[in-house]
């Protein structure tokens, strides 16, 4: 009873900092310079991961300033939040994610960019816009599995948006994802999103965790060097691999 109790009592937290994000985005954003949005961005992911019961911890060292494109894997509705906590960037995310009631408005506040993933040729104009965004030296970043995975393996990368990187002749930093138990530091798949899992009941089992720890774990900087999107893809696949199970 205690623990559901607690639970409630994060999930009331949790909602009305969504609120107040809403908030922020409506009446303070439009007045305030890109710098300062991003650096509200990233302090109200973190305050999301306290109210949520979870603890973050940056492995690795994030790049300090664009051009560069992050890819990681993806587990679960959390992931981005916690890539906001750790380093603020751009995401480039389904299309369908901007519709989603409270998260879509925050979304594209943050500067999403909306990739249809059924068209090539939306695939075509999210590669040249992600080219002028790292032209602006901005960060971006890229979840190349497409959609959740369970944890256990990674899903094969799409290579179609590191495309972006090879022509802009940009850095990828590679990304590793995973959230463990503080006790034990064992994996959990608690905050998973994954297959027949609905957002409620990933937010609930996340609020019912006890000692939740989202770990951000950062690889050196890479550069095409003569590989194809698709042969850089797989051996970024591999790096990202090492650095979810380090």
């Amino acid at each position: 009873m205690r623990r559901q109790a607690r639970a409630v009592w994060r999930l009331a937290r949790v909602l009305a900092h969504l609120v107040t994000g809403l908030g922020t985005v409506a009446l303070r954003f439009p007045r305030m310079p890109e710098q300062e949005q991003h650096a509200r961005v990233q302090a109200w992911s973190r305050q999301m991961l306290v109210h949520a019961g979870i603890t973050l911890e940056v492995r690795g060292e994030p790049a300090p300033e664009g051009p560069v494109l992050l890819v990681a894997n993806h587990l679960s509705w959390l992931d981005i939040t916690v890539m906001h906590a750790a380093r603020h960037c751009r995401f480039i995310s389904k299309s369908d994610i901007k519709g989603w009631p409270l998260v879509g408005t925050l979304a594209t506040a943050a500067g999403t960019l909306y990739l249809e993933r059924s068209s090539r040729r939306d695939a075509l104009r999210m590669v040249r816009l992600m080219q002028e965004a790292l032209a602006r030296h901005e960060v971006l970043a890229v979840f190349p599995e497409g959609t959740t995975a369970d944890g256990r393996e990674l899903l094969p990368f799409h290579a179609n948006l590191l495309q972006a990187a090879v022509v802009a002749n940009a850095p990828v930093q590679p990304v590793g994802l995973r959230f463990i138990e503080r006790a034990t530091g064992a994996p959990t798949t608690a905050p998973n999103y994954v297959g027949d899992d609905t957002l409620l009941g990933s937010l609930w089992r996340t609020v019912m965790a006890d000692g939740l720890v989202a770990v951000v774990h950062y690889g050196p900087l890479q550069h095409a060097q003569g590989r194809d999107r698709r042969a850089w893809a797989d051996d970024l696949r591999a790096t990202v691999d090492g650095l979810r199970r380090t």
